[in-house]
């Protein structure tokens, strides 16, 4: 939220919002330089930072996760830190470090999330699904109130936002994220090796990819002003309008992912009255809206249109719609599925 108290009609009367705009698509640019071929994973993720949204990262080991993070927070400003999930983390580990100091006697350190203070920007969780739900709950408390308790005290972290990658590969020693924890990330983002041959010839052969830390220090710092993103997130969604036709079909779908037996949805080889057990919940459907008034702006509209919610639908809610047993093993394939027939379903006006 604005630092200075401004609502939503005030901040988009003070922020140069084509200014910041400018700003943004020179952020992804430089980004691209460093994470080729992704093209659309990167406005999604300037999406989101600009939504003020949390995003969970999932993909093969080494498809880019990381060097996409590191690039984003350089080009972002701002603190960036990271931890380690491991089946031994436990929830103490985030906020203090202890160990021996040379004269032998113990000593306690500010762990990761504490050691920036209220400069940290972008905090990463690597491979968030190796931690134990202990350490799941007190990343919830970070990523709903951007605040933690310890050392006696609250720490306030007012321009973070959290990213977290899940290993989809890996399935031994591993901890399901719980719903709760699931539906505060503003996104859930696949990230794919690139199919296109020049970029695969690109980074095997050019030796550009093959140092990440030197490709990192090559891109621009502080293209973003992190402790004024709030700000201007406040200020896009002032300045960006939703007709009464686009708010029926956000309604529209939001009713029919609910219910979409209800809905007339047919799947093949699913009963679609008993798919959803539960989600697709206000603060969902309340994130849909934000991150389609970011994407509107990003192209240069003061409108968001119904192009804007389907665009974004599949990474901003499926994760948020939890089928019944007997469907979740096959959950990827029938989200598609769900939200393609959805699309076909609910007309768009």
């Amino acid at each position: 939220m604005p630092h200075d108290g401004m609502n939503a009609g005030e901040a988009a009367g003070r922020i140069d919002l084509p200014a910041w705009r400018d700003r943004a698509l020179a952020f992804e640019s430089e980004i691209a330089k460093a994470v080729v071929g992704q093209d659309r994973v990167i406005r999604l993720l300037t999406i989101a930072l600009f939504a003020r949204g949390h995003v969970l990262l999932e993909g093969d080991v080494g498809v880019g996760k990381t060097t996409l993070l590191r690039a984003a927070a350089r080009c972002v400003g701002g603190a960036y830190e990271r931890i380690e999930g491991t089946i031994d983390l436990m929830p103490g580990d985030l906020v203090y470090h202890t160990y021996l100091a040379e004269d032998g006697r113990p000593r306690v350190d500010e762990g990761p999330v504490l050691r920036a203070g209220e400069n940290l920007a972008i905090f990463f969780f690597n491979e968030i699904n190796r931690a134990r739900p202990q350490v799941h709950s007190l990343l919830l408390r970070l990523m709903a109130e951007r605040s933690v308790t310890a050392f006696n005290r609250e720490f306030h972290f007012p321009h973070l936002v959290v990213f977290a990658d899940r290993n989809r590969v890996e399935r031994e020693e591993t901890f399901e994220l719980p719903a709760a924890a699931r539906d505060r990330f503003l996104m859930e983002i696949a990230i794919e090796t690139p199919s296109d041959p020049a970029t695969r010839r690109a980074l095997a052969f050019d030796t550009r990819f093959h140092d990440g830390d030197r490709l990192i220090a090559s891109l621009a710092e502080n293209i973003l002003d992190y402790d004024r993103l709030n700000d201007v997130a406040q200020a896009i969604q002032g300045g960006v309008k939703t007709s009464e036709t686009f708010e029926t079909y956000v309604i529209g779908l939001w009713q029919a992912v609910r219910n979409p037996g209800a809905a007339g949805i047919e799947i093949p080889g699913v009963d679609t009255e008993r798919l959803v057990a539960a989600g697709a919940s206000p603060r969902g459907i309340s994130y849909l809206v934000r991150a389609a008034r970011v994407a509107a702006w990003l192209d240069g509209r003061s409108m968001a249109v119904p192009e804007d919610v389907r665009a974004l639908f599949f990474e901003t809610m499926a994760h948020r719609v939890f089928f019944e047993p007997v469907y979740e093993m096959r959950r990827d394939a029938i989200a598609r599925e769900l939200i393609d027939a959805l699309f076909k379903t609910v007309p768009v006006p």
